[in-house]
């Protein structure tokens, strides 16, 4: 398996398409009708590469076939997210992780957790924060296995949804 940067183009637009597919069907997620500005905001994850210390990365096999991605922030004031996560210092960021649901289990999203964590690591942080919901309960115990702990600090809504805080200490 390859992680490396997104190639803008048709690589970026399959990852945003693969990373709606994979949100919108996650059970008690929020449908493209309900949050049709967060669904724009996935078929067009490339435009993330504009913030200043924001990665997106994928995860390839062997053969060149997109397993999934994620964005990796370098500077917290570029993560986004609703909550107090923006106002982190000495942390990198990790959000909108997805892998292709025909490809799961074959560790493509431990590969993309774990590079981000390297960056994090190689950029000198002393922390690493992300947020999930109840609807990516699955992950949960990735992220957990990893090292990552709850931080009800980081909690907050996203319109009706709860988005939960995790945070692991590098």
């Amino acid at each position: 398996m390859q992680i490396r940067d997104v190639r803008a183009g048709d690589e970026g637009r399959a990852l945003g398409e693969l990373l709606a597919r994979v949100y919108e069907r996650l059970p008690g997620f929020p449908s493209p009708a309900e949050q049709p500005d967060y669904y724009a905001m996935l078929r067009d994850i490339v435009r993330f590469t504009e913030r200043p210390g924001t990665r997106v990365l994928v995860a390839l096999d062997n053969d060149g076939h997109l397993l999934g991605g994620v964005v990796y922030f370098a500077d917290m004031a570029q993560y986004g997210s609703g909550g107090t996560a923006t106002r982190e210092r000495d942390a990198s960021g990790i959000r909108l992780l997805g892998v292709d649901p025909a490809h799961r289990g074959q560790g493509a999203g431990k590969a993309l957790t774990l590079h981000c964590i390297d960056l994090a690591r190689a950029a000198g942080h002393a922390q690493v924060i992300l947020h999930t919901t109840g609807a990516m309960k699955p992950a949960w115990s990735m992220y957990e296995a990893l090292g990552f702990q709850r931080s009800d600090d980081l909690d907050f809504l996203q319109q009706d949804l709860a988005v939960f805080g995790f945070r692991l200490k590098l």
